[in-house]
């Protein structure tokens, strides 16, 4: 899962990095609304954990922004325990959930698949597509009954085109998903990751778009 993570306050930020990396999420950080409202019109995500409070306003206009453009990203507020004018505001503006501050870890990641499960339409906690199926509580792949083993580099970009199954994923946004936004990587790279995965689940899985990027085959051609 690729997250936008929108807090001012460097040790949250930190350890929301961290935390959510161990759990084979990517997460890229802004400080501000202008430096997240660069992100949303470049990049491609999953799911935005947004504080209300920051340096250049409140976070409900990122809110605003980013529904004016027609995206239906999730967005999880992160308040201050006091803070019930703005858990209203923000709801009303369209976020989808909040937590408190200081938040259990745990209870985030909770809602985080919760508020993701809503959105795509999940009834539990997997990603399929086709014979593929992605236990994202056990963090367990399975193509067919078989179980796979994935390095943390290859679940990362399967995780990328299992939430975007009707999408072509360029080498860009791909690269965004392994190793976040503001990291210089080089093709070679990404195209190990991929001949690695691709190893794994299939080579006729993950299908070359030429020019374009990369996309799953959808479940007719993966029959054929």
């Amino acid at each position: 899962m690729n997250i936008l993570l929108v807090e001012d306050d460097a040790v949250i930020a930190d350890a929301i990095c961290v935390y959510l990396g161990h759990s084979v999420m990517q997460v890229t950080h802004a400080a501000t609304i202008s430096e997240a409202k660069h992100y949303l019109t470049t990049c491609l995500f999953d799911m935005c954990l947004l504080d209300i409070a920051l340096p250049d306003g409140s976070g409900t206009s990122l809110i605003k922004f980013a529904r004016k453009r027609n995206q239906d990203l999730p967005i999880i507020l992160l308040t201050a325990k006091d803070a019930l004018d703005d858990k209203i505001q923000g709801l009303n503006a369209g976020a989808d959930d909040y937590v408190t501050k200081p938040f259990d870890f745990e209870e985030l990641m909770a809602r985080i698949h919760s508020v993701y499960r809503r959105s795509t339409r999940q009834l539990d906690s997997f990603l399929r597509h086709g014979n593929l199926h992605y236990d994202l509580a056990n963090k367990e792949v399975k193509l067919k009954d078989e179980r796979l083993t994935l390095s943390a580099s290859e679940l990362r970009l399967l995780t990328a085109f299992l939430s975007n199954s009707n999408r072509i994923l360029s080498e860009n946004q791909l690269k965004d998903y392994l190793y976040g936004v503001d990291e210089d990587v080089s093709s070679n790279a990404l195209n190990v990751h991929l001949f690695n995965l691709r190893k794994k689940v299939g080579k006729n899985i993950i299908i070359t778009e030429r020019g374009l990027g990369f996309r799953l085959a959808s479940v007719e051609e993966q029959n054929q």
